[in-house]
């Protein structure tokens, strides 16, 4: 069943680096139908990141998406652009989690809090995209000890809740719920 005919839809879908999480999640997005929304959470902060990120819109530009660039308040923004019209791409929930532990310490449970909140109320079709990040080694770090604990309760939360969770392994999708029901 196509995405366009529900009301509401939520996915969320992780795999590693250069998994092809991006491409599947626009080409989902472009077979629903919808307008397309995108929210990028990527701070431009050095080089190599402006040239992705020209790369990153360069792919979609003949595909008519808005492209929304919010690092910080996620829930805020996908109330503001969430309806049965649309769906969205967020991309990433890595990328946003690494910003706010740059931010207050209480700024990434209230944002968090938000976002979780908000998915129940949440119209259209939203695509979360994510780094699966818990399948390597232990991070020496405390500060990366710390992201790897942030994004694997995310993803745990934000599973549970959602609809379709898929993991890219190679540019192939694994499904492993669908439709609320765990395969």
């Amino acid at each position: 069943m196509p995405l366009s005919s529900h009301l509401k839809t939520q996915t969320l879908l992780l795999g590693g680096a250069r998994s092809g999480k991006s491409n599947y999640a626009e080409k989902q997005a472009i077979e629903s139908g919808l307008e397309r929304i995108y929210i990028a959470t990527a701070k431009v902060l050095d080089n190599e990141m402006k040239q992705r990120v020209s790369r990153h819109k360069e792919d979609r530009a003949s595909y008519q998406w808005t492209t929304i660039e919010e690092p910080l308040a996620l829930a805020n923004c996908l109330q503001q652009w969430a309806s049965p019209e649309r769906v969205i791409v967020v991309d990433c929930l890595t990328m946003w989690v690494t910003n706010l532990l740059s931010e207050e310490p209480n700024t990434l449970k209230q944002e968090v809090d938000a976002l979780l909140n908000s998915l129940k109320t949440l119209t259209g079709e939203i695509i979360f995209v994510s780094n699966e990040v818990g399948m390597g080694i232990i991070p020496m770090g405390e500060l990366t000890r710390l992201f790897v604990d942030e994004i694997g309760r995310l993803h745990q939360q934000i599973a549970k809740e959602v609809d379709n969770v898929t993991l890219m392994v190679a540019g192939l999708p694994h499904r492993i719920k669908s439709n609320g029901e765990t395969l």
